[in-house]
């Protein structure tokens, strides 16, 4: 019963201290910051490619597969913008299983939040020196945050996260886009009050300061499917769907209207090898209405070294511990 505290954690400037960044990835960051910015308010037509691990547990393997990406963007720059997914939070439905490197830098081993922290922050920091891209992550701990605020240029928030006030608050103090999934029931009013929430200006606590936000313009949804009372998976990724999104966005007096499409989840049941033809057909939805083209920015794909996922210690290199993913050779192909 009750709480045990255990050990109390650097606050994240003392981190940053610890691990900081050079002058060159603050430009680099700057760089690709406005890049993606440029998409979200319309300057750019550019399509953005969210792209890999579910979960990025494996430091070396996730540097393999960055390494990879970067050889494709500097071929498609023209039209496409690859934004990398190195997710180091994961939300867990029941609480169970590997909850991402902050809680676990060894999958293998025991939690160990002090150590996870800072391998994240390293992971992320060699990731962008190695490939050049500047990453997203999921803000599963709103508090969690600013431990990577100044690496990061783009941030998701879950579904099971997107109706907690607290979330929505923090992205309002953000300065870099912010997709907010819809919730696993589908509704797109509570994904739709979360981007009215993150784009206005709040006044509330944050890690024991009182603060006060800007709001983020350049929040947005993300479509992901849902589940019905049955447990059964219901995509929203289908030609109606982004009509009524865009319908809904414009009863709502909300700033640069845009949906990132969830490729997996539930909108392909876990299916990876559905992303493909999902991709497929958002695109031709995309061709057949200007409103969707304006509306869609890009995909967000889960992708890694090898298809499918493998249980923890089955030491299979760059293959997913969580979620099925693409493998290289098919990611190479859809994002081409």
């Amino acid at each position: 019963m009750g709480f045990t505290f255990l050990k109390k954690l650097p606050t994240p400037a003392e981190i940053r201290n610890q691990y900081p960044i050079d002058a060159a990835i603050q430009e680099l960051k700057a760089k690709r910051d406005q890049e993606i910015r440029d998409v979200f308010t319309g300057k750019s037509d550019k399509f953005l490619a969210i792209i890999g691990p579910c979960s990025a547990d494996n430091e070396d393997a996730v540097c393999d597969y960055l390494l990879r990406l970067r050889k494709v963007q500097d071929k498609i720059a023209d039209k496409v913008l690859i934004i990398p997914r190195v997710y180091t939070n994961k939300p867990r439905t029941t609480g169970e299983g590997y909850k991402g490197m902050v809680h676990q830098p060894d999958p293998e081993k025991a939690p160990d939040m002090l150590a996870g922290l800072i391998a994240i922050r390293k992971m992320h920091i060699h990731a962008i020196q190695e490939s050049g891209f500047t990453c997203a992550d999921e803000m599963l701990y709103p508090e969690n945050y600013r431990y990577l605020s100044d690496i990061l240029s783009y941030v998701a928030v879950g579904a099971r996260s997107v109706e907690d006030q607290q979330h929505r608050l923090t992205v309002s103090g953000m300065d870099v886009p912010a997709g907010m999934k819809n919730p696993t029931s589908g509704d797109y009013s509570v994904m739709l009050n979360s981007v009215v929430a993150a784009q206005g200006s709040h006044r509330f606590i944050y890690r024991s300061w009182e603060v006060e936000t800007t709001g983020n313009p350049l929040a947005h949804t993300i479509l992901r499917g849902a589940v019905n009372k049955h447990g059964e998976a219901i995509p929203n990724y289908h030609y109606e769907d982004l009509r009524l999104l865009w319908e809904k966005y414009q009863e709502k007096n909300l700033q640069n209207p845009a949906v990132i499409v969830d490729t997996n989840h539930s909108n392909s049941s876990k299916q990876y090898m559905a992303q493909i033809r999902i991709a497929n057909e958002v695109m031709h939805s995309r061709r057949h209405s200007d409103d969707i083209k304006k509306l869609v920015k890009g995909f967000m794909i889960e992708s890694y070294l090898e298809d499918g996922s493998q249980k923890i210690g089955e030491g299979i290199f760059g293959k997913s511990i969580t979620d099925p993913c693409l493998g290289w050779e098919k990611t190479d192909a859809l994002i081409y």
